[in-house]
């Protein structure tokens, strides 16, 4: 997830409205006049708020015949609200920092050819988690990358870039929208459990 929508997400959530506008959706669906009604606000306002929780994808719309019913998309709400959680949690300690840097160098060495090509992905999640590391820190943060030059980019290191390019994005490494990707900051990297 995107730092940017993190802040998105917060910035959504950071009014009495919106939150109550969350409580009432908990229950199920409603249309604009209901939430109107049940707030106590006039309907443009309801149109307001609703537009900010879209944008954050905290609600989504479906139309029966006339009405607009809102529908509160809970599993998002759920990844964003925890993302935060998840920056800064398991690093390393400073005893810990050798040990790891020792190990980190023996997967290297034994996924990568001395000419920096990757051999396999591994299937261990903490020796794939080492391995996507190395990969992505050729790519510049903050920039903005087309499918094609991010498989460009693994191929210099592996045939299969479909596979790996799936991988940068499972383990939150990149963040990918319309077809552009973007690394996201290494706060937010899949990390290794002890």
């Amino acid at each position: 997830m995107q730092l940017d929508r993190l802040v998105q997400f917060h910035k959504a959530v950071g009014d009495v409205t919106r939150i109550r506008i969350i409580a009432l959706l908990q229950n199920g669906p409603l249309h604009g006049q209901a939430l109107a009604g049940k707030l106590g606000v006039t309907p443009p306002t309801i149109t307001h708020h609703m537009t900010k929780l879209r944008e954050a994808d905290l609600v989504y719309e479906r139309r029966e015949k006339n009405t607009i019913y809102f529908y509160l998309n809970e599993k998002s709400l759920a990844l964003q609200a925890e993302a935060i959680l998840k920056i800064g949690k398991n690093l390393p300690g400073p005893d810990d920092k050798k040990e790891e840097a020792v190990y980190k160098t023996a997967v290297l060495n034994n996924f990568f050819t001395k000419d920096g090509a990757l051999k396999h992905l591994p299937a261990q999640r903490k020796k794939k988690l080492i391995v996507l590391e190395h990969l992505i820190k050729g790519l510049e943060p903050n920039r903005k990358y087309k499918e094609k030059e991010i498989n460009e980019y693994i191929r210099k290191y592996h045939e299969d870039f479909a596979t790996i390019r799936r991988e940068f994005i499972m383990h939150h490494f990149m963040y990918r929208e319309d077809s552009i990707y973007e690394l996201n900051p290494p706060e937010m990297w899949g990390r290794i459990q002890p």
